[in-house]
This record gives structure tokens, C-alpha cells and sequence, in this order.
């Protein structure tokens, strides 16, 4: 019986033939993604959505965004809802705003995440107060109390990298405390923590379609889900100019909507979620299992957590040594970020923050390096960004 996997193996093999073949006549060089592999795999489907778009004749808030909020809340179960918004940053503005987070209100969020998640809550009125990582990359619920003030409303969890957060301490803090919990949930499409997708876990989460994502579109994109309908409503509306209904605006809104077209294209990529998922499991089973270089951390996976693979994040001694030597051997790396956010002008401009305010966020920032990972990776390819990862010696370079 063939797997997903397997599938997705053979249907990639055909899709990228030519693309091997043409590698061959120059150097070899292998991306940190490449969105166009994502794009072949299924282009029939691709194209067949978009034009179908094309030759309705409507293309803002039609069905095909009624049909891809319904699809794509059923496939993360857990009974929500879901309103398709323009892209991830402002999801988080107006999943927070329709939950009452605003001016003077404080929101803890995690040292090392995107900046995005702060511009969000910043865009309401309200201020990010900053909780240093885990092992895992992820929020450590064991910071959260030493944050809270009584200006403090909410947690927003980010989960970093394709990994869930590890939320039962989490909940049980927000409970205690009486806070609101959001997640962030750009990077972590169908990510689980016992057994249960991320997003679900508190007042609402909040999605990406940016075409990096694992589930990412052609253009920007983004979702709000919540088990409360009434919070989907009011998204709906500040979504919209703040209507309710055509030339009737209850609220002074936004112009944050999900197009047509996006939302056809990101219901084929649904469907085939499962086998891209796969196919990530994959690659990553083969960089856990075989990377074996003493100078690489590799990342761990915590107990209860579904690994999703939106990146592959090592550590090293040297970032700019290691990507240099990695280059040479014909494989792209990347940073995911050098400055933390709170280092970032914007926010030294606004709070004061300084290097030294978190540490092990700084120190994560120096270290990390991103591995190839995409929806599809040859063999060889794996093959050789293993080599290349296990024959670093810094003391050489």
C-alpha cells in the first residue's frame, strides 16, 4: 500500500525532472525553499482555481472564501470558526481587538518571536511585555508570573518554527490569573499538542498564508479561528469597513479581507496538507537521524507535540562561518532573526529596551541557522545538505 509520502515521492519525481537535469549544467546549489516545487506539484489543481476565480466575475468575499473559512476551520476540528483576513499581522489586530484587547492594556508575548505578533498588538493600543523562550524555541510558562501586572489582559503564544507550544501550563496560568489566551499561529499549521491543533487551545488563533507557510498561498493571506462565534462576527466586521450588513457600518473598521483568489488556491493546498506534511517528516526524519556533526545542536521535539517543520533550526558556534562554509558546499542557509525584536528600532524607540534586557533570547539569535526545508527535497538533495552540515569543522574555516 502506498503512503502519503510515497505519493507525494513520485509525483515530485515527475514534477522536478527537468528541474534536476538543468541543475546539472551549472553548480549544484540547493535553496532554503523553493515556493515554485509547491506550485508543480499540484498545478492543474492551482490553475484550475484560479481561473475558475477569473470567470466568475467575483472576486472579493465570494464563495470561495465562505467555502475556504469552512474547509479549512473543519480541518483543524475542534468546532471553530473562521474568517479569512488579508494576511497573518492583521489577523492578530483584529482577532485582539475583537476580543477587547486596547489602550493601556498589557499583552505577554515571547522574546523571540516575529515581530509581527508585537506590531499586532501594538496596532490595538496595547503594549507587548516580553517572556523569554524554552528549550524548545517556544514560550517558557514558568516566566509568565514574573510578567503579569495588573495591566496585563492576555498571553499571546507564538509557536516558533513548525512546533506546538507546550500548552497545559500555559492554560492553567491564564486560568489562574484570569487572562485571555491567543496564539499565534503563522508557523505552526496543523502543529498539535496532545492531539489537539494549535489555535484551539484558547480565545482565538491567528493564521498566516504568507507563501513560505506550510499551508501558504500566492500572495498575502490570513485567518482568524475561534470557538466563539461572536468574536468571528465581529472580526468579520472590522474586516469589511466595519459593516454588518452592505452600506451599514456598526464599527469604524479596516479594509482587511481575504481575496477570491487566494482562497481558492489555498483550498487545493488544504487538501493536500496530509501529503506536504509528509513529505516535510521526511526530510526532517533524515536531518534528526543523520546529522551527527558535535558542532551542530539539532532541535528538540518536546513530549506531546506534533512537529509540523516550518524550519529546520540548528545551532552553531559561528552563524556567518557556518552559512559561509555551507555555501560553499552548495546549500543555502538562512537566519531566523539576527536582531530579536525588542532590539529592533521601533521598539528601543518606543519602550527603551536594551541588549542584555533577555539574554537567551540574544543569545538563540546568534546561533540559529535555518536547513533547507520545503514541500519537496530529491534524495540527493537531503543527502547533500547532511554532508555538508557533518564535514563542518569551525576550527578549519
Amino acid at each position: 500500500m502506498k503512503t502519503l509520502q510515497h505519493v507525494g515521492h513520485a509525483r515530485a519525481k515527475r514534477a522536478f525532472n527537468g528541474v534536476a537535469l538543468k541543475k546539472m549544467k551549472g553548480k549544484i546549489m540547493i535553496p532554503v525553499n523553493d515556493l515554485s516545487r509547491g506550485y508543480k506539484l499540484y498545478q492543474d489543481e492551482y490553475e484550475e482555481a484560479a481561473l475558475r476565480v477569473l470567470r466568475s466575475g467575483w472576486y472579493v468575499l465570494g464563495h470561495e472564501v465562505e467555502d475556504f473559512e469552512t474547509e479549512f476551520a473543519a480541518s483543524l476540528g475542534g468546532k471553530c470558526c473562521c474568517a479569512g483576513v488579508a494576511n497573518g499581522l492583521d489577523a492578530i489586530m483584529l482577532g485582539l481587538k475583537a476580543a477587547g484587547i486596547g489602550a493601556g492594556d498589557e499583552v505577554i508575548v515571547q522574546a523571540n518571536g516575529y515581530i509581527a505578533t508585537m506590531l499586532g498588538v501594538m496596532q490595538c493600543g496595547a503594549k507587548p511585555v516580553f517572556v523569554e523562550p524554552d528549550e524548545y524555541y517556544q514560550l517558557d510558562a514558568a516566566r509568565i508570573g514574573d510578567a503579569v501586572t495588573d495591566r496585563t489582559k492576555a498571553v499571546l503564544v507564538t509557536h516558533l518554527y513548525g512546533q506546538a507550544t507546550r500548552m497545559d501550563p500555559i492554560v492553567e496560568v491564564c486560568r489562574e490569573r484570569g487572562l485571555k489566551l491567543f496564539e499565534d499561529c503563522a508557523q505552526s499549521h496543523y502543529a498539535s499538542y496532545n492531539g489537539m491543533n494549535t489555535g484551539l487551545f484558547g480565545d482565538a488563533g491567528f493564521f498566516s498564508f504568507y507563501p513560505t507557510k506550510n499551508l501558504g498561498g500566492f500572495g498575502d493571506g490570513g485567518a482568524v479561528i475561534s470557538k466563539d462565534p461572536e468574536l468571528i462576527r465581529q472580526v468579520k466586521v472590522l474586516r469589511n469597513y466595519g459593516s454588518d450588513r452592505r452600506y451599514h457600518n456598526i464599527e469604524v473598521g479596516f479594509n482587511m479581507r481575504l481575496d477570491e483568489i487566494q482562497a481558492a488556491l489555498l483550498r487545493v493546498k488544504v487538501r493536500h496538507m496530509p501529503e506536504l506534511l509528509a513529505n516535510r517528516d521526511h526530510i526532517a526524519g533524515r536531518y534528526l537521524s543523520e546529522i551527527d556533526n558535535p558542532r551542530v545542536e539539532l532541535p528538540l521535539i518536546a513530549d506531546g507535540c506534533r512537529h509540523t517543520w516550518y524550519q529546520f533550526i540548528i545551532r552553531v558556534d559561528d552563524q556567518d562561518r557556518f552559512r559561509s562554509y555551507l555555501e560553499k558546499q552548495g546549500v543555502k542557509t538562512d537566519i531566523s532573526w539576527r536582531t530579536p525584536p525588542f532590539l529592533q528600532p521601533c521598539m528601543v524607540d518606543t519602550y527603551g529596551y536594551r541588549e542584555g534586557d533577555f539574554p537567551v533570547t540574544e543569545e538563540l539569535c546568534a546561533h540559529i541557522v535555518t536547513l533547507p526545508m520545503m514541500d519537496h527535497m530529491d534524495e540527493d538533495e537531503i543527502t547533500t545538505v547532511v554532508d555538508a552540515v557533518n564535514s563542518y569543522h569551525s576550527e578549519r574555516i
